[in-house]
């Protein structure tokens, strides 16, 4: 667990603990812990300004006017302003 570092910092023992066999686990299983884990947690909230911003977005959205891009096409924008 030394790789986790500052992680374990404020960690109680019984975390610790839960970690530590946690880690022992298959890829399969951690995966499958880590999602039951997030799933149990309440979600963040957003601030006034990112509700309005994305408010914003889903009416430009509906409406048409949004300029839609694939991945590839926005980087290649990208690349090409930077040289």
């Amino acid at each position: 667990m030394s790789h986790l570092g500052s992680t374990l910092q404020g960690m109680t023992s019984a975390a610790k603990k839960v970690l530590e066999e946690a880690l022992a686990l298959s890829d399969e299983a951690r995966e499958e812990l880590v999602f039951a884990l997030s799933a149990s947690l309440k979600p963040v909230g957003l601030s006034e300004a990112w509700r309005d911003e994305i408010a914003t977005r889903l009416e430009r959205l509906e409406a048409g006017t949004a300029k839609l891009l694939d991945a590839r096409e926005h980087l290649d924008e990208l690349l090409a302003k930077l040289g």
